[in-house]
């Protein structure tokens, strides 16, 4: 069985050199790297690293999204196994090795690994010279030049002493309270509750393996989403017969780059392409769940979603709670009640 790592990458070269020397280290078999459009060194940074190392390379010369350039990678590549990186995520020495063994052991499964972040890295345009991000110079010249040397991570590092890098790291995707909370109910969703029904809300836009077939016959990413592309993904594919699972300690380490998180919440025109392609009430209580993780929650004690499988019991419509006017409650979400509920697993 072969893996294949698809990397989505745009205007990162810095933070994909170190992605691409993280490959190097654990001898990745076949990367295929779509760079979307980037106006920065990418493609040096690229060529360099395909002298040695067994790399497929596309590239859109107008960005298309991750979405399209997800896709592409996918068609170009040639394992069994899909797994799919951003550019500024470094893996762990097991990661890949991990995801081909929970394949080995489960043929159907979508592998949802460990998302990890590395909080310093957001100061800094390139984390291993140092430099700092626009809008940040003062911030980091005010830094001690230890701290700062602190700050870094370099390619040594990731080849000679990558336990350095693993203790700096959190879990979440992004620093900040909410993405942690949704990274614990997400993995422990998977790890305790297998048999959980809404488990394709645990998916993940890095760090996600699935069959190449599958993917394939499931017609990729929906062009028409630009955040939480991955777990209407996951829908379909379990409703085609694939099996969400946790990879556990198939970890990858996000080089973060911006102070903040994409919150769904407010970032949140995918909802209404989401429902109208999948018209249940799970889909529409995703927002539901996020905002009841808000310390000063709008969401009433009695109608706060926190656990995968307090949405399932949600979206089963047994308990008495108009979410529609739950939703009301939360500032700028579009109004789905116009559209007739499915049941939760329809």
């Amino acid at each position: 069985m072969k893996l294949s790592v698809v990397i989505r990458s745009k205007d990162e070269a810095d933070r994909l050199r170190l992605t691409l020397v993280s490959l190097a280290r654990v001898k990745a078999t076949e990367i295929v790297i779509v760079d979307d459009g980037s106006r920065d060194h990418t493609p040096a940074v690229i060529a360099e690293a395909a002298i040695t190392m067994p790399i497929r390379s596309l590239r859109h010369e107008v960005a298309r999204g991750r979405c399209a350039a997800s896709n592409a990678g996918a068609a170009a590549a040639s394992g069994d196994i899909i797994l799919f990186l951003d550019g500024d995520t470094p893996v762990g020495p097991d990661c890949l090795a991990l995801h081909l063994q929970a394949h080995a052991r489960t043929p159907n499964l979508i592998g949802r690994g460990e998302t990890f972040h590395l909080r310093a890295t957001r100061l800094l345009l390139d984390p291993e010279a140092g430099t700092p991000r626009p809008g940040e110079e003062q911030r980091l010249a005010r830094l001690p030049a230890a701290e700062v040397e602190r700050l870094k991570v370099t390619r040594q590092q990731i080849l000679e002493d990558f336990d350095s890098i693993a203790r700096r790291a959190e879990p979440g995707i992004y620093p900040g309270a909410g993405p942690r909370q949704l990274y614990e109910i997400e993995t422990g969703a998977l790890r305790d509750h297998p048999q959980c029904s809404v488990l394709w809300a645990a998916s993940s836009g890095s760090n996600m393996s699935v069959r190449r077939d599958a993917f394939l016959a499931a017609g990729g990413f929906d062009l028409k989403l630009d955040n939480n592309e991955h777990r209407e993904l996951a829908l379909r594919l379990c409703r085609a017969g694939q099996q969400m699972g946790l990879v556990a300690g198939a970890r990858t380490y996000h080089l973060t780059h911006r102070s903040g998180w994409r919150d769904p919440l407010v970032e949140n025109g995918w909802e209404r392409v989401f429902y109208q392609l999948h018209p249940i009430k799970a889909v529409k209580l995703l927002s539901v769940l996020w905002a009841s993780l808000s310390g000063a929650s709008v969401v009433p004690p009695q109608a706060r979603i926190t656990a995968l499988p307090d949405l399932e019991r949600a979206a089963s419509g047994d308990n008495g709670i108009d979410y529609d006017a739950i939703r009301r409650l939360i500032p700028g979400l579009p109004d789905l009640s116009v559209t007739t509920d499915l049941p939760a697993g329809a």
